[in-house]
């Protein structure tokens, strides 16, 4: 028979360690900041920087524990977006300017999550890089 092994569950519904991920929390209060959001097609990172570009945190889908093709997905970068909010709120965060980088599918999420947390959201700007020449052509056939 042997010994019987008692496993407890999980008490939270935190998906993909978020609990562990609000843990570390800056000691500096922050009024004002800006939100870059950088939204690849493999991942969703966020960066909260003060006023002068300096960052404060960051978080990506990926440190949450979300592998592979699930990294780039909106849920992922909505717990992302969540997350910051909360730490940025728990600095005394008020207003954000956002950030976007990126054609990524979490750069919506992210932002509507990082605003449900009730921190005001001041302006948002568009910078994803667009190439101005695009990539060198192809050498010609030789047949």
């Amino acid at each position: 028979m042997g010994k019987k092994r008692i496993t407890k569950k999980s008490g939270g519904s935190d998906v993909a360690g978020s609990s562990r991920a609000l843990n570390r929390i800056p000691k500096r209060k922050v009024v004002t900041g800006k939100l870059n959001i950088m939204a690849t097609f493999n991942n969703t990172l966020l960066t909260l920087c003060d006023n002068k570009g300096n960052a404060v945190m960051s978080a990506s889908s990926g440190a949450l524990g979300f592998k592979g093709s699930r990294k780039s997905t909106p849920f992922a970068a909505a717990k992302v977006g969540e997350i910051i909010g909360e730490k940025a709120q728990q600095m005394g965060m008020k207003d954000a300017e956002i950030i976007v980088r990126g054609v990524g599918a979490g750069r919506e999420s992210a932002l509507r999550a990082f605003a449900g947390k009730g921190i005001g959201i001041l302006k948002i700007v568009d910078m994803t890089p667009i190439p101005f020449n695009g990539v060198r052509a192809p050498k010609p056939r030789r047949i």
